[in-house]
């Protein structure tokens, strides 16, 4: 089982000293059986004047972080070193009533399905409706497994991926439209065309390893969304609960995906964000790199994840 590494910096820059208020980080990956957080550390400079850490209505571990005085940066440091187990592909088990689409939820898990199976962006022409429904049979059926693999390689395969550093999602419909978008965009189309089919979907944001490819490995076998934040689908399916699908990549499982925070829409799981005080003019630019690495074994630099409990904050760099 692989070691991970990330390594996550956030800079924001300002033409003169502003003021900043609180701000909420959203950096730290969920402890799971399939990966084992082994060591976190978190720096941010300047040092805010008060750190404390809650979990969100979905289970997310968030730092809030409270400020004093003024800077021209702000820079938020994340180091993670994990465990990672990865899965093979459609190996998920599956009640046999689930086999096959349709299908119906036990009935204790209806409602605490009913808002992942909500649909939460517009959709006036049943364009992504129809996107999804085009998955499926002429009887309106399918076998589960392949239902949602080839809906991940779909959109791997006949859609461009492009990075956009602005902030929020294009709507479902118009991904589809212009058959382009970000890792976000991608994860939100299929998230609203699994509810239109009538299954339970959440958002997930986290980071993927991108393998070091020898030269000669095609260039369109590479992983997409390296550098940045990651951005996938989770489907809820009977006994193998939360299934992952990477439809920017095809990625059907959790192999070279870490898992940060899981929501119901992309606006609740916004990694880093907060306010500062000044004028508009002061505000330069930001910048975001993350950098994943694998360890031959384990590191032994580092905070242990579980052992201290000064772990979230540490000296600023």
């Amino acid at each position: 089982m692989p070691i991970l590494s990330v390594d996550h910096v956030t800079t924001y820059r300002y033409r003169r000293p502003v003021g900043f208020g609180e701000h909420r980080i959203l950096f730290r990956p969920r402890d799971s059986y399939d990966q084992r957080l082994i060591a976190a550390s978190l720096a941010i400079s300047p040092e805010p004047e008060s750190l404390r850490w809650v979990h969100d209505v979905f289970g997310n571990c968030v730092a809030v972080a409270r400020f004093r005085g003024r800077a021209q940066e702000l820079r938020v440091t994340c180091r993670i070193t994990l465990e990672h187990t990865p899965e093979p592909p459609l190996a998920f088990a599956l009640a046999p009533q689930a086999a096959h689409y349709p299908f119906a939820y036990d009935d204790d898990e209806v409602p605490d399905l009913a808002r992942y199976r909500e649909r939460q962006r517009p959709d006036p022409a049943g364009a992504v409706r129809a996107w999804a429904r085009g998955f499926l049979g002429p009887d309106g059926s399918a076998e589960t497994r392949a239902l949602l693999a080839a809906m991940t390689t779909g959109i791997r395969r006949d859609f461009a991926y492009e990075a956009r550093i602005e902030k929020g999602v294009q709507d479902p419909a118009e991904t589809l439209r212009l058959r382009r978008g970000t890792c976000r965009d991608f994860a939100l189309l299929m998230i609203e065309a699994v509810r239109a089919l009538g299954m339970a979907a959440r958002f997930v944001s986290g980071y993927i390893y991108v393998p070091d490819y020898p030269p000669e490995r095609d260039a369109a076998a590479r992983h997409a969304g390296g550098g940045s934040t990651h951005a996938w689908v989770q489907v809820y399916l009977p006994e193998a609960g939360w299934v992952e699908f990477d439809p920017t990549n095809g990625i059907v499982g959790n192999r070279d995906l870490i898992r940060v925070a899981v929501t119901r829409h992309p606006g609740q799981a916004v990694p880093l964000h907060g306010s500062w005080i000044g004028r508009p003019e002061d505000f330069l630019d930001m910048a975001v790199t993350v950098r994943v690495s694998e360890h031959d074994g384990v590191p032994t630099d580092g905070v242990p994840a579980n052992d201290d409990p000064a772990l979230p904050r540490r000296a600023a760099e």
